[in-house]
């Protein structure tokens, strides 16, 4: 029997969600979808250059799951740009990070879209 799968912790919810290549119309490109989990796998590798075991911890799986989860992520990349093909960011199996505020201590997700590393939304109780 498998087991079910755990809901990966991300951190981001991307702002942009579909990429095309220039000049083409987008109705006559395949799309390649990557989930909200292989972005943030790949924003926590790639651009904040975390180590793998970081990485994992972020998310909240183990190593060998966030492996599969960026070697997946980087083949769907691949193949888009070397046939040509959209990239769309939606779906997976994810939950958006809980952070505590200094101030009062209330935990609360961050539903906002950040750019900056290790960007932590303002309190919705307090502001800060």
């Amino acid at each position: 029997m498998v087991r079910p799968t755990k809901k990966r912790r991300v951190e981001y919810l991307p702002e942009v969600t579909f990429f095309k290549p220039a000049g083409a119309p987008k109705r006559s490109l395949e799309e390649v979808n990557l989930t909200i989990e292989e972005v943030e796998a790949i924003r926590l590798k790639d651009k904040e250059d975390l180590t793998q075991e970081e990485a994992a911890e972020r998310m909240e799986v183990s190593r060998p799951t966030f492996q599969r989860v960026l070697t997946t992520a980087r083949k769907k990349i691949a193949e888009a740009l070397i046939e040509g093909k959209a990239i769309r960011f939606e779906g997976g199996d994810y939950r958006l990070a809980k952070f505590k505020c200094p101030s009062c201590g209330d935990k609360f997700s961050s539903k906002h879209k950040h750019k900056h590393r290790n960007h932590q939304s303002k309190c919705p109780k307090c502001l800060d």
